[in-house]
């Protein structure tokens, strides 16, 4: 009986730490809006949509940043949205459409060029703690050198995002890896219907569901900027159950290493 009781008391423990946390304010899932590669069509699409909404959202910058966009970016990041490492140079898998490829790339110059970034993010939002997204949501470079221990090693961020998961949704965060956090990739043309149902998947498993955007309404792998707009109504509509946050909040609030924040939402 006495090792029944144990076992039981196990059990339960284990149970408990890999339920979704009890989220802020009794919200019931958690989705964080994140858009990759500091696009010129999400500053002026997506930004002036999230504004309106009351939302905070994630983006993962380059250092294809320049005189004209950095004061839009240091502002969005004073109004609390958070900028992300999405290394210097976006190196990805040889393609047609890829300018700089990683096939010659060791993880330490891809480890180098996350730090740089790290510093231009600095200069811009004076802010440390950073999250990163890997380029093309790939963690190899080289070839297939998976770079994900040696960042981890160096520690110049706290959570890593990779993609291209269509199925996505966080509930298991006791043995989720800070630095292999999976998202939902989207394809061209993304229907509205397609994110909503997605969403609705999350809220039905109590758990936090991120999006990763490229273009709104203009440059690459794109979203219409109605679909946006439907997206973020269909939120606003549930913010009583759903907590629309930054990637660094919803997961520093899930790992308990913050105090909850206030309801904005």
């Amino acid at each position: 009986m006495k090792q029944l009781l144990t076992l039981l008391g196990l059990f339960l423990f284990s149970h408990a730490f890999t339920q979704t946390p009890a989220w802020p304010h009794h919200k019931k899932a958690v989705i964080v809006l994140t858009y990759d590669d500091g696009l010129l069509s999400q500053l002026d699409n997506a930004v002036p949509q999230l504004k309106k909404a009351g939302f905070k959202a994630t983006f993962f910058l380059t250092s294809d940043v320049d005189s004209s966009t950095i004061p839009r970016w240091r502002a969005l990041a004073k109004k609390g949205f958070e900028l992300g490492n999405h290394t210097l140079y976006h190196p990805c898998s040889p393609s047609e459409d890829v300018p700089v490829t990683s096939e010659h790339y060791t993880p330490i110059q891809v480890i180098r060029e996350i730090e740089i970034m790290n510093r231009i993010l600095f200069a811009i939002d004076g802010r440390n703690g950073r999250t990163y997204a890997y380029p093309c949501a790939e963690t190899t470079v080289g070839g297939d050198k998976d770079y994900v221990d040696t960042l981890r090693r160096y520690n110049l961020v706290k959570y890593a995002r990779i993609g291209g998961d269509t199925g996505a949704i966080i509930t298991d965060f006791h043995h989720l890896d800070p630095l292999r956090i999976p998202s939902l990739g989207l394809e061209d043309s993304t229907s509205a219907s397609a994110l909503i149902d997605y969403v609705k998947s999350v809220q039905a498993r109590n758990g936090m569901g991120i999006i990763m955007f490229h273009g709104i309404s203009g440059d690459y792998i794109t979203t219409d900027k109605a679909v946006h707009q439907q997206l973020l109504d269909y939120l606003k509509k549930n913010k009583k159950d759903i907590w629309v946050t930054t990637f660094r909040e919803a997961m520093d609030y899930a790992t308990h290493s913050s105090t909850p924040p206030p309801d904005s939402h």
